[in-house]
């Protein structure tokens, strides 16, 4: 799993790619502006987001759905990436949230 800045440009390979610049944007508020995705605060900001709660569950139950498919047809890596607008705050977040679903689903 990657998480980027489409500021920066996107990665050159990805099996999936997912644009978070739709959420609320973290970094216009100065108290969050210095922190991560990794961050509590941040996080929480995040989660506040009316869009959040059903687009996560959406893209971990279409990675739950397919990422099986994927090993049964023998391929050995899935690249998973994730961007918002400086690949801070919203990628970084999802990186997270996403990574600790799939684990926990196995």
């Amino acid at each position: 799993m990657t998480s980027f800045g489409f500021s920066r440009g996107m990665p050159p390979v990805a099996d999936f790619l997912f644009d978070m610049r739709f959420l609320n944007n973290p970094y216009w508020n100065p108290q969050l502006r210095p922190l991560t995705g990794k961050d509590g605060a941040v996080a929480d900001f995040i989660r506040g987001d009316p869009a959040f709660a059903e687009s996560f569950a959406r893209i971990r139950d279409l990675l739950l759905t397919v990422l099986p498919r994927f090993k049964l047809a023998g391929k050995g890596y899935v690249h998973i990436a994730f961007g918002c607008t400086g690949g801070r705050h919203r990628s970084v977040f999802m990186v997270e949230h996403v990574g600790a679903a799939l684990r926990a689903a196995g």
